[in-house]
C-alpha cells in the first residue's frame, strides 16, 4: 500500500518521525508521497524524502500563496527542472484554490494556473487542493487539460462533481473524512463509483479520522479507510487494497 498524501516532513513529526515510519511499515504501507507546499519548506521536504526514500511532489499550496507570484513560480520551475530525472519525483503540487482564504484569491488563481501549465510542460500529474472551489478548478482544468491527470485531494463532494473530474483523467483522494458518518455526500460518492475512481491518502498530520484517539493523523491510519471502503462497496479489504494500490501506481507511474 501507499499513502499518496502525507506531510511527514512537517514539524509535528520531528520528535518521532522514524517511529511513525516503522508503524506504517508494520501495517503494510510500503511508501508515501510527500506533497510540496512552499519554497521555504522544500529543502526539509526533500531531505526527509531522501532519508526514507519516499516519493514526493513539488508545488505551492494556496495557504502559502506568495506575494511575489513571478518569483515563486520561477523558483518552482527551476527546482522542478533540477529534479526531473529523480525517479521519486512523481507530481506537481500540492496546489489549487481555497475560498476560505479569500484575501489571496487573485494570487491563488495566478499561482494555480502557472502550476497547471508547468504540469503540462513536464508531463506530470498534479495534486489539487480544492475548498469551495470546484467550479473554478474545473474551469481551469478545461483551459489547461492535463494528459497525465492527477488527484483531487481530500475529495468530499457529490457524485456529479466527481464524474466531472473523472472525465478529465483525475482520481479522487479518499482519506479520514470517510470515517465520519456525517460526510454523507462523500459516502454516497464512494458507494456510487467504481474502485478505479479512488486513491488512498491520509493528509498526515491533518484530517485525523474521527474514530482514533490521537489527533495527529499518521500514515498507519490508511488501513482504516480500506476497511471502510470495502464495507461501503461490499467487497473484500484485500481487493480494495490491491485495486487502489494499482490506481496509485498507474497515476503516478511508480
Amino acid at each position: 500500500m501507499i499513502d499518496t498524501h502525507a506531510h511527514i516532513d512537517f514539524a509535528e513529526f520531528d520528535a518521532d518521525r522514524s517511529d511513525v515510519v516503522l508503524r506504517m511499515h508494520s501495517v503494510g504501507i510500503d511508501n508515501l508521497i510527500i506533497p510540496g507546499v512552499s519554497p521555504k519548506h522544500w529543502q526539509k521536504q526533500l531531505a526527509v524524502a531522501e532519508q526514507y526514500q519516499f516519493y514526493y511532489a513539488l508545488g505551492i499550496h494556496p495557504w502559502f500563496c506568495p506575494e511575489d507570484v513571478d518569483a515563486s513560480i520561477f523558483a518552482l520551475t527551476s527546482q522542478v527542472s533540477a529534479l526531473l530525472e529523480c525517479p521519486r519525483f512523481v507530481a506537481i503540487g500540492e496546489c489549487g484554490l481555497d475560498k476560505l482564504y479569500a484575501s489571496t484569491w487573485p494570487r491563488q488563481l495566478a499561482v494555480f494556473e502557472a502550476q497547471l501549465k508547468l504540469a503540462q510542460s513536464v508531463n506530470l500529474p498534479i495534486i489539487i487542493h480544492s475548498v469551495k472551489a470546484h467550479a473554478e478548478i474545473l474551469a481551469c482544468l478545461k483551459k489547461h487539460p492535463l494528459p497525465r491527470g492527477g488527484v483531487i485531494h481530500a475529495f468530499s463532494g457529490s457524485t456529479e462533481i466527481a464524474l466531472e473530474y473523472l472525465k478529465r483523467g483525475f482520481k479522487l483522494g479518499i482519506g479520514g473524512l470517510i470515517m465520519n458518518p456525517n460526510a454523507k455526500k462523500l459516502l454516497k460518492t464512494v458507494c456510487d463509483l467504481p474502485l478505479d475512481s479512488f486513491i488512498l491518502e491520509t493528509d498526515s498530520p491533518a484530517m485525523a479520522p474521527i474514530n482514533v484517539i490521537e489527533k495527529r493523523n499518521q500514515p498507519a491510519n490508511l488501513v482504516l479507510f480500506i476497511d471502510k471502503i470495502a464495507t461501503l462497496q461490499k467487497k473484500t479489504s484485500v481487493l480494495v487494497s490491491e485495486h487502489l494500490m494499482s490506481n496509485s501506481v498507474q497515476l503516478f507511474d511508480l
